[in-house]
């Protein structure tokens, strides 16, 4: 329980929510959007916890407000008399990392985010103009100029370094709350339980107290669904102490269990051939979702497989990009993002400068890619995401062209020269 003395509130008027600014402004609305978090209506739990994502969270966004709302949410996720603490604690989360999907499946290299932080504090803002200048002029093509022109035109080092102030003071605060959150491991209810074990993942200088209360929940009793982002998380903070207790959900009969474990193994570097058919057959046949899910890459399964089989050495494991590819052609919309980032990554490396060659010139693995991507339907083609992630590895970004580039029609079949 909270130190509030029974108050998960107490203090809230104490705070000059006036002074601090969120999204649309002065934060004057945040204490009753609090408030009406502990409402006994439903609906006005949905609406403030809607509108705290839109103002203190806005689009993955945190403001000067974020942090100062942190430790309130934290009390009031501890407090049994409070509805859906779950998703309480799920802002927390998004509050704290933004979204999940760049972490991704290495998890939160928080010696480097703070460094980058400490290099803008102490950057000459002269000498980074002089460097955006210059990215500038070495664009390959007008598009990606005019794309760049337009990042010059917004740069502020002032602004910047206040985002970047803002996102590290927020993801502090939650890391404050962390003895909360791993109260919350023994929460009544599983979605509490597992929202708690998701977020506990990213706070690797917490991870010497948190694995020990991860390790406590590796039991055959615990729901699935909890046991998965606790498995996930264990992967994610190092827990190489626990490898044993992980591999022994790879045999088990529950798939979800099964797919969480080979990822967490994998990313402790356990990746002999069990762990990597249990990885391909998620990422071509993924486990149905529980109740509660996993919360990483929003309960997608085969794109977190295959991200991770991406990240695994091609050289050591050639059939990898087979099942990479095969998870990539059985996905769709949003869920597709992730894996089509990941495997051109794999098989471009990172996205460049250089213009993009003839199809003829790829290599063998980058055509299979490109040819996978082309061949992928309206549902995923509609969404600029997808566009967006294709222009990064300077590849067709229109369907049409994308495929005309393969050597497809339009509808996705083989061209015949000289066919109309």
């Amino acid at each position: 329980m909270n130190d509030r003395e029974g108050d998960p509130l107490a203090g809230l008027d104490d705070v000059d929510w006036a002074r601090l600014e969120h999204a649309y402004g002065p934060a004057e609305d945040v204490p009753d959007l609090l408030r009406a978090l502990a409402s006994e209506s439903a609906s006005e739990r949905e609406k403030a916890l809607n509108e705290l994502y839109g103002n203190i969270f806005h689009q993955g966004s945190r403001y000067e407000a974020t942090a100062h709302a942190v430790p309130f949410l934290a009390a009031l996720a501890d407090d049994p008399r409070v509805q859906d603490r779950a998703d309480i604690v799920r802002l927390l989360c998004s509050i704290a990392i933004g979204y999940d999907e760049p972490y991704l499946p290495s998890g939160v290299d928080i010696a480097e985010w703070r460094a980058d932080v400490e290099r803008m504090r102490t950057a000459d803002p002269d000498e980074e103009l002089r460097r955006i200048e210059q990215w500038v002029a070495e664009a390959t093509d007008e598009g990606e100029r005019r794309v760049r022109e337009m990042r010059l035109a917004v740069y502020d080092p002032d602004q910047s370094l206040r985002h970047a102030d803002a996102e590290l003071g927020a993801y502090d605060a939650v890391r404050a709350t962390v003895p909360t959150l791993r109260d919350l491991l023994g929460a009544p209810d599983p979605e509490t339980q597992a929202a708690a074990a998701y977020t506990l993942g990213w706070f690797p200088e917490e991870a010497a107290g948190t694995l020990p209360a991860l390790r406590s929940l590796l039991k055959p009793e615990v729901v699935p669904g909890v046991a998965a982002n606790v498995i996930l998380s264990a992967g994610l903070l190092d827990g190489h102490d626990l490898v044993p207790q992980l591999r022994a959900f790879l045999t088990g009969e529950n798939a979800l269990l099964r797919s969480a474990a080979a990822i967490a193994l994998a990313r402790l570097e356990v990746t002999d051939q069990e762990v990597l058919d249990v990885l391909e057959a998620a990422a071509a046949q993924p486990p149905e979702p529980s109740t509660p899910n996993i919360h990483h890459l929003y309960g997608a399964v085969r794109g977190y497989a295959t991200i991770t089989l991406a990240a695994v050495e091609e050289q050591a494991h050639p059939r990898l990009l087979g099942a990479m590819l095969k998870g990539l052609a059985l996905s769709s919309g949003p869920a597709a993002f992730p894996t089509a980032e990941a495997v051109l990554q794999h098989v471009f490396g990172k996205p460049g400068t250089s213009p993009l060659p003839p199809y003829e010139d790829l290599t063998e693995p980058q055509q299979r890619a490109v040819r996978t991507l082309a061949e992928m339907g309206d549902d995923t083609w509609c969404w600029g995401n997808f566009m967006l992630i294709l222009s990064a590895w300077k590849l067709p970004s229109k369907q049409a062209e994308c495929r005309a580039y393969v050597g497809l029609d339009q509808d996705g079949r083989e061209h015949v020269p000289g066919s109309p």
